[in-house]
């Protein structure tokens, strides 16, 4: 079930609302109860593995449809301006936006598809979104086993851990957006979607 939901909310778009960073978390904190050490590292490689093919997926969703669709029913949001700016965000800040995407529910599923609608450089891409995943995955599954014990111990700690992710997640989503309306700000080059 954690690779399912890892794979679809990293990948499609409809794993919007999907808890990845909350389900990583638990599944640590599930495997310290049972006392499986190996089993976590087992699934944080393959967890990383997934989310890496995943947003490779995303991406090429994204290359193949992303401008047929901005092209036939461009929008208020969807629409080609909001795809050259895209582009040139992505090619100024693309590998930094990938990477920091991984952290940022929503951002996260939509990077990929955005990215691949863009045409960010495929090999930029792939090296982002593996930087990215390996730090992402790791930490949270490893941080849920090795961080329950002390969770156990502290009650406190357990109510300041999760309003810890909800106030990084809020922070990080707050960031992202005020980043991105500075972006929209300047102004778009003429150049062509490929």
């Amino acid at each position: 079930m954690v690779l399912s939901f890892v794979f679809i909310e990293c990948s499609l778009i409809v794993g919007l609302f999907l808890p990845g960073d909350t389900l990583l978390f638990a599944a640590g904190v599930i495997l310290a109860d049972h006392d499986a050490e190996a089993s976590a590292w087992w699934l944080s490689l393959v967890a990383l593995g997934v989310a890496v093919v995943a947003n490779h997926v995303g991406y090429l969703i994204g290359s193949k449809v992303g401008t047929r669709f901005v092209a036939r029913r461009g929008g208020k949001i969807l629409n080609r301006e909001n795809l050259e700016r895209a582009r040139a965000f992505l090619d100024r800040r693309g590998v930094f936006a990938i990477v920091l995407a991984r952290w940022l529910p929503w951002v996260r599923t939509l990077a990929p598809l955005v990215a691949g609608a863009a045409g960010m450089d495929k090999r930029k891409y792939l090296f982002a979104t593996a930087v990215g995943a390996v730090l992402w995955v790791p930490t949270l599954v490893l941080l849920g086993y090795y961080g329950s014990g002390l969770l156990d111990q502290l009650p406190w700690l357990q109510e300041l851990v999760m309003w810890g992710m909800v106030v990084c997640v809020v922070a990080g989503t707050i960031w992202g957006l005020w980043k991105y309306r500075q972006e929209i700000a300047k102004p778009v080059e003429d150049e062509p979607v490929g």
